[in-house]
Formats: structure tokens, sequence, C-alpha cells
């Protein structure tokens, strides 16, 4: 078994990003979708994915924009990875992929494998997407897909290794959780979550 993929993720500050960086994140987000306390504009995330060394992905968050929009910021941002988080069909997939970018399809609906839509990495949100609300992993409504797949919504430094024991996640994705208040990530959180869901 290689080891968790981590994503932190609604990163709004450089101190943030380098703490979640040498903490040992996989990827870190930065949000696009209107309406969340975690927006940040293009030249923003430029400035903050920068600060990523290669090994890490930069991912830029959006939520039902149009496909051309979604080039634009990503183009701009210099993120190296998009996560499509609404109800786009397989075509924004195959618009997307020509320009070599790591394509995240998120969704709180059961899927039966990674892929199904061209995405590289399927992430499995909560059924109340942002609100810091899990999933309950042990009941039957709970699947686990196939492939390379992170689980999200509501993961916290507190369940997150008991999350990744009961469901046989590859990865797991937070933002909230690692929240002093909505919007403001907290640094010593995100280092006990990163901790927590490898340990």
């Amino acid at each position: 078994m290689s080891e968790l993929f981590v994503k932190i993720c609604g990163l709004k500050t450089g101190a943030d990003v380098d703490v979640a960086v040498a903490a040992g994140a996989d990827a870190v987000g930065f949000v696009f979708a209107a309406g969340s306390p975690r927006t940040i504009g293009a030249a923003e995330a430029r400035e903050l994915a920068a600060r990523v060394p290669a090994g890490v992905l930069t991912v830029g968050v959006f939520r039902g924009q149009p496909v051309e929009e979604v080039r634009r910021l990503a183009e701009e941002s210099g993120v190296r990875g998009v996560q499509l988080h609404g109800d786009e069909g397989p075509e924004y997939y195959e618009a997307l992929r020509a320009e070599g970018r790591t394509l995240l399809r998120a969704t709180a609906e059961r899927v039966k494998r990674c892929g199904e839509y061209g995405e590289d990495l399927l992430l499995l949100d909560a059924p109340d997407p942002g609100s810091g609300k899990p999933w309950n992993w042990g009941s039957e409504e709970f699947a686990a897909p196939e492939g390379r797949w992170l689980l999200a919504g509501g993961l916290t430094p507190g369940n997150v290794r008991a999350a990744v024991a009961t469901t046989g996640a590859w990865g797991v994705d937070v933002s909230s959780g690692v929240e002093r208040e909505r919007g403001v990530k907290d640094p010593a959180l995100i280092r006990a979550f990163i901790e927590a869901a490898r340990g």
C-alpha cells in the first residue's frame, strides 16, 4: 500500500500554503467557485501556486462554471489540476484533457469507479459539500468506488484515521476540518490532520 494521498483545500494565504507543503500535503486547492468564504482570484492563486514545489499538485476548484471560464482561470492562475464540483458532464473533462492538467471530479453521488467521466482522480464529497458534515461511512448507503478516489466532507484530525480505515480511501481531502473559523485555516490543525491521516 502506497502512502495515503492528502489534499488540503481552500487555501488563501502564503503561510497556509507553506504549512501544508511542509507538513507533507500531496495537493493544495484554491477555490474559484463563487460564494465560498475561501474563494480567491486568479492573480492571488498564481502567487500562492508559485510557492508550491513541483512534486505537490496545485488544484483549482470550480462549481458549475462555463468551460471557457474554467480554462481561463486555470491558465491565469497556473494551477496544474482542475477540480469540477457540479453536474459537468464528460464533455467538460474531454475539453480540459488536452491541456495536460490533472482532472478531479467531485461528486456526492454513488459512483462505481474513478474515470467514468475521464477524470484522473475522483473526490467523493459528503451530501452537503462545504458543510463540514461527514458521510455515515459505515452505512449501507456508502459504497467505496474503485480506483484512485479521495474521501471528503466532514473530515477532521480526530476522525480521519477511522474514516480511512472504514472506507479504504486512496486519499483524503479537507477544508473546513482544518479551520479555526469559517474560511480561516489553522496551521496546527493542518499539521495534525496530515499526521493523523497517515498515522
